[in-house]
């Protein structure tokens, strides 16, 4: 099959992905443009990976202020070198990370910066709602491991489907942009104020 180079482009537009690579994915997807974006984002997600242990000790600080003052959002976001940290991609990146926090109230990055109390409390509650029901203990423990990825789902900031695509979580669509720069991002820290809530 000869190479068709109006997809590759159309590729390389849609995700600003490297033109080889975009060759490279179209080829593997035998011309369909759908798989052919959906080779990228999987691969996007293993280099993602691969480069996580990097340190991030540039970036910037993006705000978002919604309902007309009445929920306002600070995030921190890292990278590792300047020049990405003023790229036009990453500062829509801290934009959508922010208006993502106002929208969703997520209040921890990730599982890891849950507190073991909490976490220990959460499987109680699924436990004691559970303990009627009649079924073996290894069924319960699947059932509370289940109802606990909800709720990582419902409260950690990476596991959050993303308010504009809900078929990719916050952690794909920062795997995406590491793979579009070449770079580890990481949300650092964030700060979420509604008026009217206590802290």
């Amino acid at each position: 099959m000869a190479l068709d180079m109006e997809l590759v482009k159309k590729l390389r537009e849609q995700t600003g992905i490297s033109i080889l690579e975009c060759k490279k994915a179209i080829e593997e997807a035998k011309g369909d443009l759908t798989q052919a974006s959906e080779i990228l984002r999987k691969k996007g997600f293993e280099k993602a990976k691969a480069k996580s242990s990097r340190v991030t000790n540039q970036g910037a600080v993006g705000s978002y202020i919604h309902m007309k003052g009445k929920i306002g959002v600070l995030v921190e976001l890292g990278c590792e070198t300047d020049f990405v940290a003023k790229n036009e991609d990453f500062l829509q990146l801290i934009k959508d990370v922010a208006m993502q926090i106002a929208a969703l109230n997520p209040r921890f990055i990730s599982e890891k910066d849950i507190p073991a109390e909490i976490l220990e409390k959460e499987k109680e509650i699924y436990r004691e709602q559970l303990k009627s029901s009649g079924k073996p203990a290894n069924i319960i423990e699947k059932i509370v491991e289940g109802k606990l990825n909800k709720f990582y789902a419902e409260t950690c900031l990476l596991h959050q489907a993303f308010f504009k695509d809900d078929k990719v979580t916050i952690e794909k669509l920062i795997a995406e942009k590491i793979h579009k720069t070449g770079e580890n991002i990481k949300v650092k820290r964030f700060v979420r104020y509604q008026v009217g809530e206590e802290s």
